[in-house]
């Protein structure tokens, strides 16, 4: 499988004003912590010493994670295909269901079911992957077999 990540723009611009966030806001916070802390005195049992040093690790943590995926993550816009790749959207009908359902394809740090964005690392996103309206694909899941019609690509 492709190790390639994905985001779109609109994540892209997400994660600059969380990585903007974190590198003014957050660890000014987390550096009067840390300072209000140790005026408590004793290090060894001072417990919001402890957290606010536990905070800074997840705080540059989450920097370094969000500065690698924009070095490294290609940009799709949004656009439309007669194919299903990133960027596109894909209208299935499951067997035996009589509502379609419309799914974004989106990178994997993306994927929201409950707003209809799913990976194209995911079985289902997978499995469309590269196909057209009219394909029907199947699916293996915990629960059987599922199989999909694709009734539109946009």
């Amino acid at each position: 499988m492709n190790d390639t990540k994905y985001i779109t723009e609109d994540k892209k611009d997400l994660l600059i004003d969380e990585l903007h966030y974190l590198k003014t806001v957050r660890r000014k916070e987390i550096l009067e912590l840390l300072e209000a802390a140790k005026a408590l005195g004793d290090l060894s049992e001072n417990a919001e010493y402890h957290q606010a040093r536990e905070d800074q690790g997840k705080t540059e943590d989450r920097i370094n994670q969000i500065e690698h995926m924009l070095n490294s993550a290609v940009v799709v816009k949004k656009h439309s295909s007669t194919n299903v790749e990133i960027g596109t959207s894909v209208t299935v009908k499951k067997e035996g269901s009589k509502e379609s359902v419309t799914y974004s394809i989106v990178g994997a740090e993306e994927a929201d079911m409950l707003q209809n964005k799913i990976s194209n690392q995911s079985p289902l996103g997978a499995a469309l992957f590269g196909k057209a309206k009219g394909d029907e694909v199947v699916i293996k899941t915990p629960k059987g077999i599922s199989k999909y019609s694709i009734v539109d690509v946009k």
